[in-house]
């Protein structure tokens, strides 16, 4: 037969299309044409393909071979399409069965001695190739990876010889089973940081309710820390959203079984362009903000952050999706990130001490403090100071809170808006909040009054409902009453000078 056909997939964001892949030989010159719009790692694959056919036992057809990836309009990438390309020419040249190809989607990058390479995007691929009904052969480590999918059709195979071994019934390939975590990620203690009970009030409540925060204070006042610890307050990614996440690491091929299940903890340098942080490039790749999906990014010295940088930043945080537009691609990745950051309170760091260190004019200090635009501080749900400690309390021992007794008031905190709204608290949309954010008339009232006497917007009063939902879901009451508004309206203002 002169014409084959196999099936794959390509990657469009996380969306993977599928990607038809036929096969032709005719009589002439001898020669290999790849069409369907392929780029340079594509049209590598002619070499790739050759050497694997040849190392493999096969016989290289000396024809005239033309492979088209179809449809012509999507563009192709990477090495993931070496193996079907392999199969059609071998099914093409009757060396296998051609009908065997049409029950299986494969993937894979192939080695000069016929051996599969693991490819990225595995997973995202492997979360659509269900609805085609079809089972998907990858190499054995993208496979694993894959399986973590739930899917009972995935094969794991180790070289070109081995797939087509299984197509001919001589060796089945074996189901692929998910890869397992020998150990978990160590995670710092809330009990290491000294005093600073406020700071960890906070920390505690943007862990319950998801909720965006931003702290000021001196160096080494233990913001990092303190951030650092955020990710041990917080229960593990149920199912579906665990494979959300690693479904964005596994476009950037840097997925680890041991993390699967663990909220991503982001912490790019200040020096980040806005293409690293919220993704970009051609072919399109998430960014920071997609690689912290149900996770945390973490901006420390914020102001220092290129001020287009951060306003980019304003729309993911509303929507939790980031659609990049280039001229000739589009796509979109999720971004539902927690946004958590720290700054000093002026260029030196030491505004407010009171020793008078600081050396600032107020003029720098504005300057400083201008970087942060009014509609990107209005995003954020929670905005303290975190002072200096004193001397007695670094000498002291420290007896805070483990990290394991908040995460307990956590994970109530949320089983209650899971119960009550099947999302967490930062997450409600505007008719949600009229819903399920209904204040007492004394609570009303003081919202009220802070509005007008903070000049707060409609969106500064949305996010003081959320947090206040988030701090009586703490309390364990259903009503929202005075005490919870009041302490959520303390954590909107900005510290000032």
């Amino acid at each position: 037969m002169a014409l084959a056909v196999a099936h794959s997939r390509g990657l469009d964001g996380l969306n993977a299309p599928p990607v038809v892949v036929e096969a032709h030989l005719a009589s002439g010159l001898p020669s290999f044409t790849l069409v369907g719009l392929p780029d340079t790692e594509v049209k590598e694959a002619r070499d790739r393909v050759r050497a694997a056919i040849v190392n493999s036992g096969f016989e290289f057809p000396q024809k005239r071979i033309t492979v088209n990836l179809a449809p012509a309009d999507l563009p192709k990438e990477s090495g993931r399409f070496d193996l079907p390309i392999a199969l059609g020419i071998l099914a093409a040249s009757g060396q296998i069965p051609a009908p065997a190809l049409a029950d299986y989607e494969f993937a894979g990058e192939l080695s000069l001695s016929g051996e599969l390479r693991p490819i990225r995007g595995a997973l995202a691929m492997a979360l659509q190739t269900g609805d085609a009904g079809k089972a998907f052969i990858l190499p054995e480590e993208s496979a694993r990876e894959a399986a973590l999918t739930g899917s009972t059709h995935i094969l794991a195979a180790r070289s070109l010889l081995g797939v087509c071994a299984h197509l001919t019934n001589r060796e089945a390939l074996p189901a692929a089973e998910g890869a397992v975590a020998e150990s978990r990620p160590a995670v710092a203690d809330l009990s290491d940081v000294r005093g600073q009970a406020q700071a960890k009030r906070v920390l505690e409540i943007a862990a319950a309710g998801s909720h965006s925060l931003l702290m000021i204070g001196p160096p080494g006042s233990g913001k990092s820390m303190l951030a650092a610890r955020l990710p041990g307050l917080m229960p593990d990614l149920d199912g579906e959203a665990a494979r959300a996440s690693a479904a964005v690491w596994s476009l950037v091929g840097q997925f680890r079984p041991e993390a699967f299940g663990v909220r991503p903890y982001r912490q790019p340098h200040h020096t980040a362009s806005a293409v690293a942080l919220v993704g970009g490039g051609n072919p399109p790749r998430p960014g920071e903000i997609s690689l912290a999906h149900h996770g945390i990014l973490f901006l420390d010295e914020l102001p220092e952050f290129d001020r287009k940088v951060l306003e980019t930043l304003r729309e993911p945080l509303e929507s939790g999706r980031i659609h990049i537009a280039r001229a000739a691609r589009h796509a979109e990745f999720p971004a539902e990130f927690q946004l958590i950051a720290a700054m000093n309170p002026c260029p030196c760091g030491f505004h407010g001490a009171p020793d008078g260190k600081c050396r600032c004019t107020p003029d720098q200090i504005a300057r400083y403090r201008g970087k942060l635009s009014g509609p990107f501080l209005d995003r954020i749900d929670l905005i303290i100071e975190v002072p200096a400690l004193p001397p007695d309390a670094l000498a002291g021992k420290s007896e805070g809170e483990a990290s394991a007794a908040v995460r307990s008031r956590v994970e109530a905190a949320h089983a209650r808006q899971q119960a009550r709204q099947r999302k967490l608290n930062a997450r409600l949309g505007t008719q949600e909040v009229d819903r399920c954010c209904q204040l007492d008339a004394v609570g009303s009232k003081l919202l009220q009054q802070a509005t007008t006497q903070l000049d707060l917007s409609a969106r500064a009063w949305h996010r003081i409902l959320k947090v206040a939902r988030t701090i009586a879901d703490l309390a364990g009451s259903e009503e929202i009453g005075a005490p919870h508004v009041a302490e959520a309206i303390q954590y909107r203002r900005f510290a000032r000078g």
